[in-house]
């Protein structure tokens, strides 16, 4: 099949190419889908599962999921929204995060997702791990205090910067990011410039001596909702 692909979208028709996902098609209409660990240009991965929707009834990862004709999504109702709700707040207590303080507020996607999700606070008591942080290279600091596991910087590492400098280790409550195994960043060849160090939806990976260059009240997502910008995209009447 070559020819364009019809779904329906919360009701409305969205034309797809063959292949595509859910969650592509869908931004290319204008219809923002929430989402955490995708980012385009980055291979999908599926892990935060923010931007589950139902698709023909069944819930599945939008990024990872293609378009079928005559596919029915859901993506806008209550029944989603708490579901992500439950997720953004959970990602909260399993790390340690100070939105007042950190360096990425008003730039932190998460941050901005509890936002247009509603979320004041997390409903969940925190679980406060021990994540060290490690600063040993003269331009980058990785601080897994705030990490969500999203797997952006293991991906551009990989795919774009061709170092392979991140990666996962350990399962459960133990897994992280680490730095070529058991390395330190002053010893893994990861450079400012790479794109990896740009990828991270958080504050978790950050170039030092730029904290705040960037006044609050004058970032990101201090003026408009995360996923504005996709919304911005859909054809006026």
């Amino acid at each position: 099949m070559s020819g364009p692909v019809t779904i329906l979208i919360d009701g409305v028709e969205v034309s797809a190419r063959p292949g595509q996902t859910i969650l592509d098609a869908a931004d290319e209409a204008g219809i923002y889908i929430p989402r955490l660990c995708h980012l385009p240009g980055l291979a999908p991965f599926g892990s935060c599962r923010v931007c589950t929707v139902t698709a023909n009834g069944r819930p599945c990862a939008s990024c990872t999921t293609p378009v079928t004709p005559g596919m029915i999504v859901e993506n806008d109702t209550e029944r989603l929204r708490e579901m992500r709700r439950q997720i953004v707040e959970m990602l909260f207590s399993e790390g340690n995060h100070f939105c007042m303080f950190c360096e990425k507020s008003g730039n932190c996607e998460l941050q901005a997702m509890a936002y247009r999700l509603g979320i004041p606070a997390s409903r969940y008591p925190g679980i406060w791990p021990v994540r060290d942080v490690d600063s040993t290279h003269p331009d980058i600091l990785i601080d897994r205090n705030r990490c969500i596991l999203c797997g952006r910087c293991v991906r551009a590492s990989r795919d774009v910067d061709g170092k392979q400098v991140f990666g996962f280790v350990g399962r459960g409550h133990g897994k992280r990011i680490a730095v070529l195994g058991d390395a330190r960043l002053r010893d893994s060849g990861v450079d400012v410039t790479d794109a990896a160090i740009d990828v991270c939806p958080v504050g978790a990976i950050l170039r030092k001596g730029t904290a705040f260059r960037v006044p609050i009240g004058q970032r990101r997502f201090d003026k408009e909702p995360i996923g504005a910008d996709i919304e911005a995209r859909k054809e006026k009447p």
